[in-house]
């Protein structure tokens, strides 16, 4: 791409800054090492959404990324498809890992066979430190796997509200309850079992919890005690999220405040993703004030309803903006969404960065250059029409990469 002299000044200011990536769904780096990679690694994820809407049937995307599968056979049924996609936000990184950790400029009928030699002979203890310590500078990924079993200070979890958020069953409820060494046969009792799961949580290090945003509703505690209490008895309650699940509002809202009491951060998934009328970002501004001392990270400026999330970011003291996904979602919308922040939300509220994968742990370094890349468009033109200095760009640019998330998360880096 080609920049601005401002542009390339910013640019370079944040390739030394360290960064905290701010939402990831990394696993352990033995699962990644212990898996075969090959080209067709790098559109796992995000891309697959592309390729299926560009016309790929569903099926032929699952055999194109199962590694078990002949890879020629699977390039051949890629490659038409990838030619829709090739220009798209969601590919850019794939064709930026290819060059930078690979050495090809674009991934032919020529070379796709060595470009997965070569993936596979770098699948090796540390390809996590390579890529995003050596390569990114990130000191610390937010991660949500499911999972806490991290032997290494690069992986920090979230961990998912649904685990004790949710009661499917007198079983599930025992289950959990003797996980952790305790009994559960009423509310009360199922409660004290969520404090000390999280509290857990918290020892292993996760720093956290993760919510989805949807229609809610303020709980009763005494309509969530009936339905918990024919849930055990091995009654059906028939109830739907969002009209009257008393109890999973009554236990998500419990959650929250457990939460703030640990201080820690509830993150949310808000808009992309499926029907994202589902998850608008204004389901929480009911939420949001019930529970003043609880930190809310909002994700991925809940696009495609960005105005209304900068304006929840605005008006909400206890939430922030996180531009996790963003940057691979459309850099346009991400630039004009950014722009508006600036105008709205402190600027001590916004988190700039979070590259959002999973396996595909190389695409991380092609999402941090397009963040870079819209921060410095968005801050460049305000310092080429003299609202800002150059210096104070690279000021905010730190606190978005790095001093927010860090503060947030009370990270200790």
């Amino acid at each position: 791409m080609n920049y601005t002299k401002t542009e390339e000044r910013l640019i370079e200011a944040m390739e030394n800054m360290m960064i905290v990536d701010a939402h990831e769904h990394i696993p352990p780096e033995h699962v990644r090492t212990g898996s075969k990679v090959d080209v067709m690694t790098l559109f796992c994820h995000y891309t697959r959404t592309d390729l299926i809407t560009s016309g790929m049937n569903p099926d032929d995307y699952n055999k194109v990324i199962d590694p078990e599968q002949p890879l020629d056979e699977r390039w051949r049924m890629f490659k038409p498809y990838f030619e829709h996609i090739r220009y798209a936000s969601y590919t850019r990184p794939a064709l930026m890992a290819v060059k930078e950790f690979y050495g090809f400029s674009d991934i032919t009928n020529n070379n796709y066979r060595e470009i997965s030699e070569r993936m596979q002979a770098e699948n090796t203890p540390g390809i996590y430190h390579r890529v995003m310590r050596d390569k990114c500078k990130i000191r610390v990924a937010l991660t949500q796997a499911g999972r806490t079993d991290y032997d290494d200070d690069l992986l920090v979890p979230l961990m998912p509200i649904d685990v004790y958020g949710a009661v499917r069953s007198a079983d599930d409820v025992k289950n959990k309850a003797s996980n952790l060494g305790m009994e559960a046969k009423t509310l009360d009792d199922y409660l004290a079992v969520v404090k000390k799961g999280i509290e857990k949580w918290k020892s292993e290090g996760a720093v956290g919890i993760k919510m989805v945003s949807r229609p809610n509703i303020v709980p009763s505690r005494k309509i969530a005690e009936e339905i918990f209490d024919k849930i055990m008895k091995g009654e059906n309650p028939n109830v739907s999220i969002g009209n009257d699940d008393h109890l999973t509002d009554f236990l998500w809202n419990y959650i929250m405040d457990v939460v703030a009491e640990l201080d820690m951060v509830m993150a949310i998934h808000a808009g992309m993703w499926g029907d994202f009328r589902y998850l608008d970002s204004k389901h929480n501004i009911t939420i949001f004030p019930r529970h003043p001392n609880t930190r809310f990270d909002l994700y991925h400026l809940g696009m495609p309803s960005v105005r209304d999330t900068i304006v929840i970011g605005k008006n909400f003291a206890n939430v922030w903006l996180n531009l996790c996904w963003c940057h691979i979602i459309s850099q346009q919308m991400t630039c004009s969404g950014l722009d508006e922040c600036i105008d709205m939300v402190p600027i001590n509220k916004i988190i700039g960065f979070g590259g959002d994968y999973g396996r595909p742990v190389e695409k991380v370094y092609g999402h941090l250059v397009m963040a870079r890349e819209d921060i410095a468009t968005v801050l460049g033109r305000r310092v080429d029409r003299g609202q800002m200095s150059v210096d104070e760009a690279i000021v905010i640019a730190k606190k978005w990469l790095w001093d927010n998330p860090k503060k947030l998360y009370k990270l200790n880096i």
